[in-house]
């Protein structure tokens, strides 16, 4: 039966996005804590359990709209309109797979904006190393784009922090 067949394809994409959210997890850790060794491998990871997430999600496509000319809707029905015209039992699995994935979608675009913000932080802090050493400064122009300005002022360092 489809549904069965939906169903577990919905069991593989939770376990991915839970995969995912470890893995971003694991990219924080990484960022906060100012260790860019791993970093690479840890994006690379990233990268491969969403290429899965990807190959998983055109496999749901296609059980989704079998179950939906099944159950009688249009082929392109939501997952909450499929688990609506479900007959029990299927149609409480497939709303707590509803309610699993928006729970998860919800928790990944929250770490990854994190992570993002913390990548720009530490590219901005990395750049403003740069031209610390490059005795340039830079600046924002009337219009907001970077300016590089004059010579920077000598400035003292205490080496004894």
């Amino acid at each position: 039966m489809s549904l069965t067949d939906l169903a577990s394809v919905l069991w593989r994409s939770r376990e991915l996005l839970e995969m995912l959210l470890f893995k971003l997890e694991e990219e924080q850790l990484l960022l906060a804590s100012n260790r860019s060794r791993w970093l690479s491998h840890a994006t690379r990871e990233v990268e491969v359990v969403l290429d899965q997430i990807r190959q998983t999600e055109v496999i749901r496509a296609a059980y989704s709209q079998d179950v939906a000319v099944e159950l009688g809707l249009e082929p392109e029905a939501s997952l909450g309109e499929l688990a609506d015209a479900a007959p029990a039992p299927w149609s409480d699995l497939l709303h707590q797979h509803r309610k699993a994935f928006l729970m998860l979608t919800s928790e990944i675009s929250a770490l990854a904006d994190v992570n993002r913000d913390l990548l720009t932080a530490g590219q901005r802090a990395a750049r403003e190393t740069m031209l610390a050493f490059a005795e340039t400064v830079e600046t924002y122009g009337p219009q907001g784009q970077s300016v590089s300005g004059g010579v920077r002022r000598s400035s003292l360092v205490d080496e004894a922090i």
